[in-house]
Order: structure tokens, then sequence, then C-alpha cells
């Protein structure tokens, strides 16, 4: 201990001798462990963090499998039959979570409301913290409503009173009384504030209404292998017996951490990775000036060797100086994650699940001091072997021979700049294939308009009774009709769903003719899907004729809708493009008849009067999906979440406000919300930005790096060879023969790392192949633009070293020899 004690005192000597050495070294290496520390904090809080539930590697999700593989929600009858039959699961829910409007407590709002079957409590292994959980009595169809509330909304909305029995809320025109209220932090799925019996809703018998996500519990030393197999067997055999009647050929088994996850995963781990690569270009600059710092003090430890030290000892002296110096970048790391995680949070997508888990914790703190150890003992060996590697009396000897120690001390800093420069080629290739991907995507037409464009949301009761569906109809109708009277509003439009947001509920339609006998019950209308002639997959969109022109999507053939389709009218549809050129290429699709009653219990057939434009729903990258439109006058029966849409160019704000009251006063009980169709629009595209913002700025930072070590390495290499370009001044060498010299040497370093970036590039970046859209990982445009950038920069650090070069004199270079 006490030779640890000298050494550390002896290092902090001689880190506080040389303070510009030390403040650059410190700052480099705190801005690579704070920029891993911080990306890292995501990573863990997102991917790595256990849920806050008990033993939740137990915990998993299910999803039936199609023939194609395709993953699909589960239908009432295979849920059961899953849930009965199993041996490895401990308990088996059902669950669905959307906004609605609720009322009852402080102010209306709207608010995720989650639907949960029995045993969702147990499988997730929550109590109330207050109240009871949901009885036999309250789980069954026609029973009284009853709800569990969120801590949270629980002390905001509702007062935090401890009277249950006096709290009642409106939900979807019911009124539902609290029961109780869950524990703090506990809002699954899909940030829920409220929970309701799933045996409220009437149960479907078909196999193919896939409605609801499912979780389960796996049974105590059960694991998920076999929990797999199991049920996938069990799968297998219902497929046998019920055949078509059922599209569910297997059972995906995932645990629920990783199915929250899924999708942010591949995006994740490529930033870790980019910013892992920063860290290594970070330490290539500071080992470089470790060993400058080492070759200049090469006398100091020829003496010490001579006096009796062993290599060991020395060796042990480098390992204390590397790890006060990264100890001290690491601590000023965390500081600057701290402030990371807060920006990392702010730019972060919204659908990036657990983001409230993202904190600088012990498991942060633990990463950040094992990364900045393993950075003390790879710089401190590596300069320590360097730097003890000569002998003593040929250490001594070369004192008076600079050339000799350039020629010895450099050749590994050039080695180290290439390895530089090949990293971060690596990263200015991530970031460029990221940059052309998303102006691919902005270059897309989403065939329709965003300017000039407001959103506002609506969470309305899902009409189910004849009155109730007939005031829908009217409660739409005079809100179009006021709204359109606002000053500066153009046109008032509405759908069930906006285009990149949630996106429209999808079905299996059934071409029909119109003198062909209708169904007489679902039960029918289903033995009508078996004819693969005749059916179609296609998304399904309530809309108003006001929604085409708010948006600019235009009429290719026919009509819009118009007031002579009321509900008593023959029922009419609006297709697609991409539907009619499926299913009626090189013909007229008009006067066709669509069965699409499957979606919202309405059998009427659907009379095909106009042809629109495709419109991509879900994502500007996927291809637009086939489409069919009804009018919200004659199937209001989805229009339980509806968005409306207002071209105007008027002040938004203004128009927020009037809007708000219109509202108001048609329904006080359903609080709208507001947003600009650009906004929509550009949070579509935020985990895009996200993606190429840090990867650009990791690969930004990290070219800063590798020019600075350029720079570095051929300014003290023109610093050791004052008397060599002395000497060959003196002899004849002009100006041009020495910067020629000095960068030919300097260009050659480049194109090694080049070379050795070129070839990594290829690797790497295929892992980031989901990311991209429209390029290839091996974009050659790209990679000609990133070797230009990154061989400009080389040759530009490196100018002013040669530049100084030529500029010796021969006199004042050859003086002391």
């Amino acid at each position: 201990m006490g030779e640890l004690f000298q050494d550390v005192r002896y290092g902090l000597r001689m880190l506080a001798k040389n303070p510009g050495f030390t403040a650059v070294a410190v700052l480099t290496l705190a801005l690579g462990i704070g920029a891993n520390s911080a990306i890292f904090s995501v990573v863990y809080g997102v991917l790595l963090r256990p849920l806050p539930y008990a033993k939740p590697s137990q915990i998993v999700g299910l999803w039936e499998v199609n023939a194609k593989g395709g993953r699909m929600n589960f239908a009432d009858p295979n849920f059961e039959d899953i849930r009965s039959q199993n041996h490895s699961l401990q308990g088996v829910a059902e669950y669905g979570a959307w906004l609605e409007s609720v009322s009852g407590g402080s102010e209306p709002t709207r608010t995720m409301t989650a639907t949960v079957s029995h045993d969702f409590f147990s499988v997730m292994a929550v109590h109330p913290v207050m109240g009871r959980r949901f009885l036999a009595e309250d789980q069954r169809f026609g029973a009284a409503p009853v709800a569990l509330v969120s801590y949270g909304y629980w002390k905001q909305y509702l007062g935090g009173t401890n009277n249950l029995a006096t709290l009642k809320l409106t939900i979807e025109n019911r009124s539902v009384s609290v029961v109780g209220v869950l524990p703090p932090g506990f809002r699954f799925p899909s940030d829920s504030d409220i929970w309701a019996p799933r045996e409220l809703l009437e149960r479907l018998p078909s196999r193919t209404a896939h409605n609801w996500r499912v979780v389960a519990r796996l049974r105590e030393d059960v694991p998920l292998a076999q929990a797999r197999a199991e049920l996938s067997g069990i799968a297998q055999r219902l497929k046998q017996q019920y055949g078509q009647d059922t599209m569910m050929t297997d059972v995906a088994l995932s645990p629920l951490r990783n199915a929250l996850t899924s999708n942010v995963r591949p995006a994740l781990l490529v930033l870790l990775g980019a910013v892992g690569f920063l860290l290594l270009v970070a330490c290539a600059n500071v080992v470089n000036l470790l060993l400058a710092q080492a070759a200049a003090r090469e006398r100091e430890l020829a003496i010490r060797s001579a006096l009796g030290a062993g290599r060991n000892r020395l060796v042990r002296q480098f390992l204390t100086e590397a790890l006060l110096l990264s100890l001290t970048g690491g601590a000023l790391g965390v500081i600057a994650a701290l402030w990371g995680v807060d920006a990392l949070v702010a730019l972060a997508p919204n659908n990036l699940p657990r983001i409230q888990d993202v904190a600088i914790n012990l498991p942060v703190l633990s990463f950040t001091f094992t990364l900045s150890v393993a950075v003390a003992a790879g710089l401190g060996i590596l300069t320590a072997l360097r730097a003890t590697s000569g002998g003593v009396q040929g250490t001594l000897a070369e004192r008076g021979q600079g050339h000799v120690v350039t020629r010895r001390g450099h050749r590994l800093s050039r080695m180290i700049v290439a390895a530089q420069i090949a990293i971060t080629l690596v990263l200015l290739a991530g970031a460029g294939l990221l940059g052309r991907s998303l102006l691919r995507v902005l270059a897309i037409d989403p065939g329709f308009r965003t300017q000039d464009v407001l959103t506002m949301d609506l969470a309305l009761p899902s009409p189910e009774k004849e009155t109730e569906i007939v005031q829908r109809v009217a409660f739409l109708n005079e809100l179009f009709l006021r709204l359109r009277a606002v000053p500066g509003v153009r046109e008032v439009g509405g759908a069930n769903g906006l285009p990149l947001t949630t996106g429209l509920a999808d079905g299996t339609y059934v071409l029909m003719s119109p003198q062909e006998k209708l169904p007489t019950g679902m039960e029918d209308l289903e033995r009508l899907f078996h004819d693969s002639t005749r059916t179609g997959d296609a998304d399904y969109g309530v809309a108003s004729a006001g929604y085409f022109r708010t948006l600019g999507i235009p009429l290719l053939r026919g009509r819009l809708f118009d007031d002579r389709d009321t509900m008593d009218a023959p029922h009419v549809a609006l297709i697609s493009q991409s539907l009619a050129r499926e299913k009626w290429p090189n013909m007229d699709p008009l006067g066709r008849t669509i069965e699409f009653g499957n979606m919202d219990g309405d059998l009427h057939l659907l009379t095909v009067v106009g042809v629109v434009g495709d419109v991509r729903e879900d994502s500007l990258e996927a291809r637009p999906r086939p489409t069919i439109y009804v009018n919200y006058r004659q199937r209001p029966q989805a229009t339980g979440s509806f968005t409306l849409v207002l071209h105007t160019a008027a002040e938004p704000a203004a128009v927020f406000s009037v809007a708000r009251e219109i509202v108001r006063e048609l329904d006080p009980n359903v609080p709208p919300s507001f947003n600009t169709f650009t906004e929509v629009f550009s949070t579509s595209l935020k985990t895009r930005r996200f993606n190429l913002t840090l990867v650009g700025v990791f690969a930004a930072t990290a070219l800063l790096l590798a020019v600075a070590g350029i720079y570095g390495v051929m300014a003290y290499s023109v610093a050791r060879r004052t008397h060599e370009m002395g000497v060959r001044i003196a002899l004849g060498a002009g100006a041009p023969d020495v910067l020629r010299l000095v960068l030919s040497q300097a260009m050659l370093t480049t194109v090694v790392g080049v070379v050795v970036g070129i070839a990594g590039s290829f690797v790497l970046t295929r892992a980031m192949q989901s990311l991209l859209f429209g390029v290839s990982a091996t974009d050659p445009v790209t990679l000609a633009g990133v070797v230009f950038l990154l061989g400009f920069a080389a040759l530009l650090a490196s100018y002013i070293p040669a530049r100084r070069a030529t500029k010796v004199d021969p006199m004042e270079a050859l003086r002391y020899e």
C-alpha cells in the first residue's frame, strides 16, 4: 500500500506538471465515457432493466401465428382453448387499451382505459393499495360496471379521497364505480389509468376475430422452451380440429420485456455500438498523448531502470497514472451524462417504451466505473509496455539521435491514427446511410397534404343502440356545420383514423354480386371467407367527404360521399387506387359490391361509387394498403375514436379555442385534443431523426478527434524530426520536397485507415440494415462521399505541420549537433 500511495502521489505530480496534456486527456475521456454512460442509461432503462413486477422473468406475451409466420392478436375461442388446455402457464389473460373520454372526476379527460380479463392482475402480481380487485360477480356479461384506477389518476382527478364508495366515473355513457386504486407506477398496458373487466364486453365466437392481446405467467420451474413447445402443439391440434375456421397455426411466446421493446431494440443496439466506437477513437487520441509523454520521459525511465526499478514497477506507475486520468474523466463523464440523459429523453421518439425508467442509477454508475477501469487498464498497459520496451543503454545512447527515436517511436502512433480513421469512417458511413434514408423518406409522396391542416381528436362512446347511432350522426353533422362557419376555415372533414398515427383497422372483405342473397348472420358471413377467389384484405375507414377534400386526397374516378348517402339509402363505399388495381385490373370498379360487415356488424352491401388516391396510413416507409372507406352517416358504429381535420390558413391557437368551445357546447363530457398535421407528420419521423442525430453527433465528434489525432501525431513527428529536416534542407531539399515528404507519410496513414474502414463498414453497416430505407448498407455514393470527406479532413490536419516543416532553419536545427 505504501508503494501504491507513492505511485499515486508521483502520478499526481506528473499530471500537474503537464496541465495542458492532463486537461486534453481528461476532457477527451470524459467525452467518450460520458456519451457511453448516457446511451447505456437508455439501453439499460429500456432493454435491460427488469420489469417492476414480482418475478418479471416469468411474465410472457402470447400471439397467434398464421401460416405465413405473421403474429396476430388472439380470438376469444382460441384464447379460451389455450388457457384451458395448457399445463405450463399458471395464469393467462386477455387485454386491450384505447383512449376514452372519462368524466366524473375534477374535469373531463381523454384517458387510456384498459380492458382486462380474469387473471390479469394475478399474472402481473399486482394488488390494489386501496379498495379491492375485481370479484367474480364483476366479471360477467351484464354485470354492473366497475373499474380500478391508477394511483396518479386517483391523486390528480379524484382528489385522493379514501371513500371509494362515492366515486363514480362516466365512461362510454355508462356509470362506472371505482372499487380500487392500483400501486404507484403500475400503468400496464400502454400507460393506462383505468382498468375495466373484459367480461363486461360480449364474447365473439369467431376464431378469425383477432381482437385481444394476451399476457401470461409461467409456472415455477417451467422453462420458456418447454412452454413454447406445449402451446405450439395445442395450436396445431386446434388447426387440425377447426381447419379453415381458424387462421392460427402456431403460438408465439416471448418474455414480456422483450415483447415491449422488440421494435426499438435494433436501433438502440446500433446506437450503443456507435458510441462504443466513439470511445475507441477517444482512447486512441489519449494513447497517442500518453505515448508522446512517454517518449519525452524516456531518459527518466532509463535512469530509474538503471537505478534498479524493474519493468513491473514502471508498468505499475503508468497504470496508476492512466487510472487517475480515467477515473477523473469518468467522474466528469457522469456529470456530462446527467445532462445528456435529459437531452436524450427530450429527443426520444414518442414510441420509445419505458422511457420513464431512463436515469443515471446504480447499474449505470457501475457500468461507468467498470468502463473507466477498463479504459485505464488498456491505456496504461499499452503505454507502459511501449515505453519500457527499449534497453537502458540504447535509450541513453539515442538521446543524441532524434531521428532514430522518431522511427521507433512513431510507427505505433501512426498505426493508432490509422485505426482512428477506420473507426471514424464506419461511423460516418452509418450517419451518411441514415441521412440518405431520411432524404428518401422525405421524398415520398404520402398521398395527402400536411400544410395548413389542423387536427382535433375526439374519444366518443361507441354507439350501439339505434337511438345512439342516430344521435352520433346528428352530433357529427352539427359539429362539421359549426366548424365550417369558423372564420378562416376552408374545409372540414373527419375519419376514424388519421394517417401516420394509430392507423386504420384491417380485415377481410368479400366480393359479392348485387343479386346475391345477403348472409343472415355473422356465422353465415364467415363461411364466405373460405373462398379465396372472392376475398381480400383491406383497411376499413369511416370518413366524411370533407376528409378527402381537406387532406387533398384526389378523386380518381366516380364521386365522393354526398347528401344522398343517408342511413336509409343503399350503403356506398370509396376504394383506394391500390385496391381497384388489385381486384379489378383494367376494369371499371364502379358499381361493384363488397361485403365488409365483419368490421362493424352491419351486413349491408357496399356499392363502390368512387376511387380515391392511395394514402400511406401506417408510415411513409410502408406501401399504401388497399383501403375501403365508408360514409360516417351510414356506418357510424366505428366512430368511437374520430379525428377531425380542418383546412385553414388562420392562426392555429385561435381556431383551437373556438373549436374547443364548440365541442364543449355540443357535449361537455368529450374533451378534444388538438394538433397541427405538420407536427403529426414530423412526429412520425422522430425515430429516424433521433437515430440520425445521435449517430451523426457521434460521427462528427469522432471525425474531430481523428483530425486532432492526425494533427497531433504529425506535429509531434515534425518537432522530433527537426534535425532531419534541417539536414535535408541544408543538402538542397526545397520547401515543396519537404512538404511532399510529410504529406505523403500522413496520407499513407490515411489510406491504410480508409482501406481498413471500408472493409469494416461492409461488415458493420449491415447490422443497421433494418434502420435503412431506399439505400443499401453498401451504398457506393455514401461511401465515396465519406471517403472524400475523411481524406480532405486528414489532408487539412496534416498540412499545417507539414507547412511548419518547410520553414525549419538549417542553422538553428544543426547548431547543437
